[in-house]
């Protein structure tokens, strides 16, 4: 139990500045004394081979000196002078030593001067090569003729071959100095990225306690960050407005619901406590149900729009002959409407014009239409509407004329805004503001478009666009599918 616990708990976080600069700071280390130990041996080797090549040079010219007499070797007395000059060019130890040995191993010649048992202390038994592997050596043959008479022995140690003390100092301080610089680099690019990444997170922070008001002064080259910057402050934006829009159309539904139900409460507590005559009393019932059917349709909009939002809302594609469905609803409209007796005329071409679409939600659209401009006819004034269908290759338009009093001009680039209503319409009718913003999302969903085609002072004009049937080369037979249109 107590494992999974601690599974559980988070990590401690660090800042993007730290964690990236620690971790780019080891890997910079690490990678530099992998270079560094690869460049020193590669030095110590290359170094090592040159001085014995040089050290060989030396045993050759000491090889030359020495004179033989019957078979026995004699050094000239001024070979101690020429050794200690030519040490100036090895960098040498106390270890550094030049030796002559006869045929039998013997010493003939050192310097340093040395004994016989000091010979076997620093050569092999077998006097091939060095006792001790920390130090290297060359020997060269001293002959005459074919016949090996002896041999000069040159040695020292392989520390002094290489680089000393003060070497390693330097190689030390270069790397340090390397070091630092890449680490100081790392911290800039890292600051520099980081920082605005701060800033946006602070922003965030800001934001998800309620302060929509952040500023994001951040001025950088980087393509990325200016993008994640730009989009940062277009979110805060749009998360003001939904909150600002959020709280407007709550209190605009909460007002809007309210008013009926108020109207409804009172009317009722009229008839209860016999306030009014039986006569009053039924006229006020029938205001109720009136103020009763009207919250009801507000309820279903909001409904219907809520599952549209949702993808809930399941929407048919069927071949429709447009000319045919546009006249049942026409007519259907007109019987619902009698008592207000509207004149609704279509205009079509001849022949049959076929669409792919939802017949129901169709004429959910065209029925809206039909209503709002109802609702923008001035009292008094009988309502008049023109519906014209029109083709062109791969669309066909329905365009529904009515003459009411328009949409004004501040109105018309939010009329599709979802619980928008201009002010005229708030004075005449009670609504939510839903209906022209549900029928363009039922025209999407049928790869058509619902738009304002033009409006004035004397009527608005809509445009309902939908895709056009086209019939399939490899169908010979023409076939239909009619959906029934609700009443």
């Amino acid at each position: 139990m107590d494992r999974k616990l601690r599974r559980n708990e988070p990590r401690r976080s660090t800042s993007i500045l730290s964690h990236w600069t620690l971790r780019y700071f080891l890997i910079l280390c690490i990678g530099f004394i992998i270079i560094v130990a690869g460049a020193l041996y590669w030095i110590r080797t290359t170094s090592i081979e040159k001085s014995l090549k040089t050290a060989e040079l030396l045993g050759l010219e000491i090889a030359d000196r020495v004179t033989i007499d019957n078979n026995k070797l004699h050094v000239p007395p001024d070979l101690d002078t020429m050794v200690t000059k030519r040490e100036k060019l090895f960098n040498t130890d106390h270890y550094f030593c030049v030796m002559v040995l006869d045929n039998n191993n013997q010493l003939i010649f050192s310097q340093p001067k040395m004994t016989q048992e000091e010979v076997f202390y620093r050569l092999s038994d077998d006097f091939r090569e060095p006792r001790n592997n920390k130090y290297a050596g060359v020997t060269v043959s001293i002959n005459e003729g074919d016949q090996s008479l002896g041999k000069v022995w040159v040695m020292q140690s392989k520390q002094s071959l290489t680089f000393g003390p003060e070497t390693m100092w330097l190689v030390l301080l270069i790397l340090g100095g390397l070091i630092l610089c890449g680490w100081f680099t790392i911290y800039l690019l890292s600051n520099k990225l980081s920082r605005p990444i701060r800033q946006v997170a602070y922003a965030a922070e800001q934001i998800r306690g309620g302060n929509y008001d952040v500023s994001l002064d951040i001025n950088t080259r980087e393509r990325e960050i200016t993008e994640l910057v730009s989009s940062f402050r277009d979110m805060a934006t749009r998360l003001r407005q939904l909150e600002e829009w959020r709280t407007l159309s709550l209190a605009g539904v909460s007002h809007e619901l309210k008013t009926p139900v108020t109207s409804i409460k009172g009317l009722v507590m009229a008839v209860r406590d016999d306030v009014v005559s039986p006569q009053e009393g039924k006229e006020f019932l029938d205001i109720a149900l009136k103020e009763s059917e009207r919250m009801e349709r507000m309820i279903a909009d909001l409904l219907d729009y809520n599952a549209m939002s949702a993808g809930s809302v399941a929407v048919r594609k069927e071949r429709t002959d447009l000319q045919l469905l546009v006249g049942e609803i026409i007519y259907q409209w007109k019987i619902a409407y009698e008592d207000k007796t509207p004149e609704v005329e279509l205009h079509a071409p001849a022949g049959p014009l076929y669409t792919i679409g939802d017949t129901l939600r169709i004429q959910q659209i065209i029925v809206n239409l039909l209503n709002n401009g109802l609702q923008a006819t001035p009292s008094g004034q009988t309502a008049k509407f023109d519906i014209e269908l029109r083709a062109e290759e791969d669309h066909l338009f329905i365009d529904v004329q009515d003459y009411g009093t328009g949409i004004s001009e501040a109105d018309q680039p939010k009329i599709f805004e979802r619980f928008y209503r201009g002010e005229i319409k708030k004075r005449r009718n009670r609504g939510l503001g839903l209906g022209l913003t549900y029928s363009r999302l039922l025209a999407n969903a049928q790869n058509g478009e619902l738009s304002l085609a033009s409006s004035t002072p004397d009527g608005s004009k809509f445009t309902l666009r939908l895709p056009r049937w086209k019939t399939p080369k490899h169908v010979t037979k023409e076939q239909t599918y009619p959906s029934p249109v609700k009443a």
